[in-house]
Order: structure tokens, then C-alpha cells, then sequence
């Protein structure tokens, strides 16, 4: 029939039941004639598990030897995996990340899928095996053990699914599909039928923890139907394809929001004309990521920089800054924490003027502080208060009619 691709996360491979479970799962899939790939996350909190080991050994573990330890995770549930595959009879191969051929850039921690080799994992299906992969891992040109990020077993799906050419990416998880904001939070929070890719990517990059965004990234740029489901229940998911459907005078699909968000400003730079680029340059080289970023003048004719960063980019982003504090050419360093971000995303926003200033005038009824603002072609972003984003992100979920069943046209 053709190839699949199956991910479960750690809550879906949590036990020993649950991954008989997703075994289930799996024979159903090959049952009916495909060739099926199936990439699996830790068991449950087995990388938090470690991530606390490692904390009980020094402050600051070197970032190789974290992504060593961390892939051990991952190792466990593909072997188990294919070992209940093995009793129920189905010939079963369970592959590391480099041993499927995934090829990273030398980057520890969060690294980014250069090359996917695909010799072997064909060579397998050929012999009718089902392959399990050990997501969130690969291998640099050095040969050493990288780790692709929290959530990284998502981007190795998509990017096997778009190196084997796969009719489909089946993403399992806790949940049943994309909703149009975090369920736990928002009780008006509805599943939806179907997202574009771009909306989807905006919304993974705000904080939607559902999926990966360079798993997004990866499907967007190889045209791979992604579709959203539950790991437990038989039921219809959320897909995200190139044109989703759309909604009627449902201008914002989705909020999100993101939190332990930071603000960084860099005071009183001297000349903006090379201290802006010296500070995003030397960020960019040490792979902290930016996001907002704000600026302004000062009396004296000096200008301060600010920008967001996550709050668990801190202590580097300090350091990093001080160390190059005469290449940049600035006074000090401030930073506030306490900050979340929230978020409203959509691709009916292009056409619609309006949208910016009914989300702040909902924040402002509600006496919510904005403190950064950032906007796109299909979203609006915001920072406030940390004890005020489930808030917002309520509040504007109802104002722009996320509660109200899908009318599609």
C-alpha cells in the first residue's frame, strides 16, 4: 500500500500496558498492507527523571554529556517497542537516531537535522520489518550524539516520513487533535477539524505544545499531511495540510501561550549602528534564540535593546552578554522575569484590519499590562505578567468566538 510513519509520545509509552497499547496500534496499521516506521519518545517522565540525576551530579552538566545520558530515554521504549512487536509475531527492528540515519549539525542539546540517510531503514522494509526509531536523537559529522530539543521526536517523524517519501505522518499523543488553545487552561477550548501549516508553525512557536515547530517546518517544506490523534481513542484527529479549511467569520484559529518568558535589555549602547548587530550576532553564534524585540532612545543620545528570551536561556544570555560587554559597547544589563507570553494566530488576519486593537482593548478591560508587543501577517503576540496569562488568554479566546462551534465553508 504504501509507507507510514507513526510517533507516540511519552505519555502514549508511559507503562508496559500502554506500550503493548501502542503495539496494537502499530500491527493495526500493518495489517493493512503498509510499511510502517514508528518513532517513539521516552516512557513518561523519564527524561525529567534523568535531567534530576544529572542536577544531582554538578549545577551545570557540559551539554554532551547531557545529550549522552538524555538518549538513553528514547533507547528504552524503542526496544521494549519492538520486543511486544516481536511476541505478537511481527519481525521488529529498533534503530538509535544515528543508526536510522539521522544526520545533525554539531550542535549539542538543540540541533537541527541536516541529511536523513535512508539505506538502511529501506533496507529493512524490504524485508517486511517494522522499524522503531528512537526519536529526539542523531548524529553529527564528528560522530557525536546530538539531541534535537524538547519535542524533538516530532521532527524526527516528519523528517523519516519526508525522506521515505511516506503517504503519511500519524503523530499519537495525549490529546485528540489540535485545539484552539491549551485545554487544561481554557475550558471553552475546541478541537479543530483542520489547520494550515503556517498557522500551526505560529502557534508551535508561541508556546502550543502539541507539536514541534521544526516538525512543522519539515512537513510545510515537504508537503507531508501531518495529522494530530489520540493514542488512546479511536477517533478523528486534526489535520494539518498546505490550505485547511475554513471557518465562517472566524478571523483568530487559535491562542497560545508561552511561559517563562524573560526581558532582557542591554542599556545605554553608545552606537546602534554596531552594538545591534554585535548583540544578535553573538546570541545567534551561541544558538540563544530572540524573540521581541523593542528599542529605544535615550537623552543622552545612547539607545537601550530589548528582547525576550525564554527564561531558561538566562544565565547564559548573562554571561554571554558581560563577556562581550566592550565588542557591544554598552552601560549594564537589566532583566525581568515573572513575564509570560500570549498570543492570538490567524490566517484571516491578512485581510482583516482591527485585530491588534480588539485584542488590546480586551487586555485593557480586563486591566492586563502589556509590556512587549510583536506582530506578523498572521499573529499578534503580547507579553504580560505571568499571573495573568491564563487570564488573557481566556478572555480572548471568548472575544474572538474560539468558544462557538465550527461553522466551515
Amino acid at each position: 500500500m504504501g509507507i507510514v510513519v507513526q510517533k507516540f509520545g511519552g505519555t502514549s509509552v508511559g507503562s508496559v500496558e500502554k506500550i503493548h497499547h501502542v503495539a496494537n496500534r502499530v500491527i493495526l496499521e500493518k495489517e493493512k498492507g503498509n510499511d510502517v516506521i514508528v518513532v517513539v519518545s521516552a516512557m513518561g517522565k523519564t527524561t525529567d527523571e534523568l535531567v534530576r540525576l544529572a542536577g544531582e551530579m554538578t549545577s551545570r552538566p557540559e551539554k554532551r554529556e547531557m545529550d549522552m545520558l538524555l538518549t538513553t530515554g528514547e533507547q528504552m521504549s524503542m526496544s521494549l517497542l519492538a520486543m511486544a512487536l516481536h511476541n505478537r509475531g511481527y519481525n521488529s527492528t529498533s534503530l538509535t537516531g544515528w543508526q536510522a540515519g539521522i544526520r545533525t549539525e554539531a550542535v549539542f542539546s538543540n540541533a537541527r537535522i541536516t541529511e536523513v540517510k535512508t539505506k538502511r531503514v529501506e533496507s529493512l522494509l524490504e524485508e517486511g520489518r517494522v522499524i522503531v526509531v528512537a526519536g529526539f536523537q542523531g548524529m553529527d559529522e564528528n560522530g557525536e550524539i546530538t539531541t534535537l530539543g524538547r519535542g524533538g521526536s516530532d521532527t524526527t517523524a516528519v523528517a523519516l516520513a519526508a525522506a521515505m517519501q511516506a503517504d503519511r505522518c500519524d503523530i499519537y499523543t495525549d490529546v485528540d487533535g489540535v485545539y484552539s488553545t491549551d485545554p487544561r487552561y481554557v475550558k471553552a477550548a475546541r478541537k479543530l477539524n483542520g489547520i494550515s501549516y503556517d498557522e500551526m508553525l505560529e502557534l508551535a512557536n508561541l508556546g502550543a505544545g502539541v507539536l514541534h515547530p521544526r516538525a512543522v517546518e519539515f512537513a510545510k517544506n515537504y508537503g507531508i499531511k501531518l495529522t494530530v490523534r489520540s493514542s488512546m481513542e479511536e477517533t478523528e484527529g486534526t489535520l494539518i495540510e498546505e490550505d485547511a479549511p475554513m471557518e465562517e467569520h472566524l478571523v483568530v484559529r487559535g491562542v497560545a501561550f508561552d511561559k517563562d518568558i524573560v526581558r532582557m535589555t542591554v542599556v545605554g549602547i553608545e552606537n546602534e549602528l554596531t552594538g545591534f548587530p554585535a548583540v544578535f550576532s553573538i546570541l545567534a553564534k551561541h544558538h540563544v534564540d530572540v524573540d521581541i524585540i523593542i528599542q529605544s532612545k535615550l537623552d543622552t543620545g545612547r539607545v537601550n535593546l530589548s528582547f525576550s528570551i525564554k527564561e531558561s536561556a538566562l544565565d547564559e544570555t548573562l554571561q554571554i552578554l558581560s563577556d562581550y560587554k566592550e565588542e557591544i559597547g554598552y552601560q549594564e544589563i537589566e532583566h525581568e522575569t515573572g513575564l509570560s507570553k500570549v498570543s492570538i494566530v490567524g490566517s484571516g488576519m491578512v485581510s482583516n484590519p482591527g485585530v491588534a486593537a480588539q485584542m488590546f482593548s480586551v487586555l485593557a478591560d480586563k486591566k492586563i499590562q502589556v509590556k512587549m508587543v510583536s506582530t506578523s501577517e498572521i499573529k499578534v503576540s503580547a507579553v504580560v505578567d505571568t499571573e495573568n496569562v491564563i487570564k488573557a488568554a481566556n478572555v480572548i479566546h471568548e472575544s474572538f468566538g474560539l468558544d462557538k462551534p465550527a461553522v466551515h465553508i
